[in-house]
């Protein structure tokens, strides 16, 4: 027996599943709750970030596709897939190495390396726009999901102001990797948050809103519209809308937070008189790797750390030569962040492609007395890849003219974090995140896929930081 009222929910795939439940919905259904959705797979999603592709997932293309009954396994022969992805060269040379021109799927993604209308067109944030909201929709978003960060906020910002949205769109933000809300929440990685935010979600948050719209008779949810964790000082903040700096409507202000001359970063605008720029090298041959090696692969058979991550300690990278590091003096007082930072990075290089990653990171002080292992800990806040070929079109890629500074814009992944006093802000830049991502040749050619070994060369990369020529960091920065 029913009484007619039916919930949907998932996470991941099975979390675009509650997303397209809101469009035209059954009668039946009450209430929907995406929990890190999968929404667009080119803008950053699982298979590319901004035109860079997540060749990691090779292996999950493979496993799910090669068979319908997925007992076809990916095949390795190396430890390390840092070694794996390097031997290979391209991603498409190493898909081809395991017969994946067979695989549907997989030639859609390498005739379609840009955003094309076939991305844009199954995009669930721009299908979501152009429909009405009929159905309460409670989206849940890890702050830092290593599979689907973008999903969950872009459908936010396409929906949370249309029509009838105000009593129907609700959002969650926890300090979660992807999927971790149903599980234990009370440490990610080195972070301890002193309580399990994930039972609290579940408690507090999706029961009572569950509740609410599936029982009969059931008492108003007091669930916020947004629930949101503030990461740092780790405590939940219910919320009227987002981004928003606290109940009472605190001011978000867009702030730029400068590169300078000598490592220094802040928020004051670079000075004449000061070297305009810091370079380095990036050699394709000896990229950058996105976390400490061995680089886990597929099928490890020891403590398998994938959903870790992203709050990996960021000391490694900071001590390369191929790594431009920026870092403030020590704070004096909180700097509260709530939203998506903006990336504006002036930037040269020297080859005719490149990438860029940047990452906002918050220094822990040398020493923490109560937690002796933070010491000196640099957390990403937030932190994403931009393929230089797309600055002036995600949909045409044009080659970079060599050596011109040109701006590069891009939003990173939504943050709701306090840089506490005694740390430091801190911003790296540097032009490969391998294996996870595939490298750029700094050639340009028509599709990276089937760059060949000769298209891969060294390029001198400067980050510029003068009057007229300022890099910095847009940080949504809340007023006092």
């Amino acid at each position: 027996m029913h009484r007619g009222k039916v919930g949907i929910l998932g996470i991941s795939y099975d979390g675009f599943l509650p997303l397209m439940a809101l469009v035209n919905p059954h009668p039946a259904l009450k209430v929907s709750v995406p929990m890190n959705p999968m929404v667009d797979g080119w803008m950053g999603d699982d298979w590319f970030h901004n035109g860079a592709f997540r060749q990691q997932n090779l292996p999950y293309i493979y496993e799910q596709q090669a068979t319908r009954s997925n007992d076809e396994k990916w095949w390795s022969g190396h430890r390390d897939d840092y070694n794996l992805y390097l031997e290979a060269g391209s991603a498409g040379e190493l898909a081809r190495r395991h017969g994946m021109e067979q695989i549907g799927f997989w030639r859609k993604i390498l005739a379609h390396p840009s955003y094309d209308s076939f991305w844009q067109e199954q995009a669930m944030d721009k299908i979501l726009a152009a429909h009405p909201i009929k159905v309460p929709v409670m989206l849940v978003h890890g702050l830092w999901d290593q599979e689907d960060i973008y999903g969950s906020i872009a459908v936010w910002n396409a929906i949370k102001a249309k029509e009838g949205a105000a009593d129907k769109v609700f959002l969650v933000m926890g300090p979660w990797y992807h999927g971790q809300q149903i599980a234990d929440g009370s440490t990610l990685g080195a972070l301890n948050f002193r309580a399990d935010t994930a039972l609290y979600f579940r408690q507090k948050v999706l029961r009572p809103f569950l509740d609410h719209y599936l029982k009969d008779e059931a008492p108003p949810s007091g669930v916020a519209r947004v629930t949101a964790y503030e990461t740092g000082s780790n405590k939940w903040l219910q919320l009227t809308t987002w981004p928003a700096g606290c109940a009472a409507g605190c001011a978000v202000k867009p702030t730029p937070f400068y590169l300078a001359a000598g490592g220094k970063a802040g928020f004051t605008a670079p000075a004449p008189g000061n070297p305009p720029y810091d370079e380095y090298i990036s050699d394709p041959a000896k990229p950058v790797p996105f976390r400490a090696r061995p680089n886990q692969p597929i099928g490890h058979d020891g403590e398998f750390t994938w959903e870790k991550w992203l709050v990996d300690d960021q000391r490694e990278a900071s001590g390369r030569t191929d790594v431009a590091v920026f870092v403030s003096d020590v704070l004096t007082q909180p700097v509260k962040i709530s939203g998506q930072p903006l990336v504006n990075l002036v930037a040269s290089t020297s080859g005719t492609d490149s990438d860029w990653v940047v990452k906002v990171i918050d220094v822990y002080p040398d020493q923490v007395a109560a937690e002796p292992a933070m010491g000196g800990y640099q957390l990403m806040v937030s932190a994403d890849i931009f393929r230089g070929r797309y600055r002036e079109s995600m949909e045409t890629p044009k080659a970079i003219a060599v050596g011109q500074p040109l701006t590069y814009k891009f939003a990173l992944p939504t943050a709701n974090h306090v840089f506490l006093p005694g740390h430091r802000m801190m911003v790296q830049i540097q032009s490969s995140w391998f294996p996870l991502y595939d490298r750029n040749p700094q050639t340009f050619v028509p599709n990276i896929f089937w760059a060949k070994p000769d298209d891969y060369k060294k390029a001198t990369q400067r980050i510029y930081h003068a009057p007229g020529q300022a890099s910095y960091v847009e940080l949504p920065v809340v007023g006092q």
